[in-house]
């Protein structure tokens, strides 16, 4: 509404008129891809103190071959339970047969 003495910007969509400046968005990296400093932290965990550049390319098949793995165990036991949605259950069940226990999940 436009008081006395003002100009009215009748039906405009938006706030003010006003744009800000447009920023490019960050790229999200790709979901097949492990990035280097996840696979140095597996490495530390595993203690591990140095890694060579060659050793990251077969860590990260490695470590998506068994993701595939448990995953693929995991909708296994959802679909056994006429179920679409994958739950905790499910994963630690997969990891379990695995030969992976995981305790403190309900």
């Amino acid at each position: 509404m436009a008081g006395p003495g003002q100009v009215g910007r009748g039906k405009v969509a938006g706030k003010s008129g006003k744009v800000a400046a447009k920023r490019h968005r960050k790229q999200a990296a790709p979901a097949d891809r492990i990035s280097k400093p996840a696979l140095r932290r597996l490495a530390r965990r595993g203690g591990v103190k140095r890694l060579s550049d060659l050793v990251y390319k077969e860590m990260t098949g490695i470590v998506k071959n068994y993701l595939t793995k448990i995953v693929q165990l995991a909708i296994n036991y959802a679909a056994h339970c006429k179920r679409k949605t994958v739950y905790t259950a499910d994963v630690l069940c997969a990891l379990k047969s695995v030969g992976i226990k995981l305790v403190g999940y309900n």
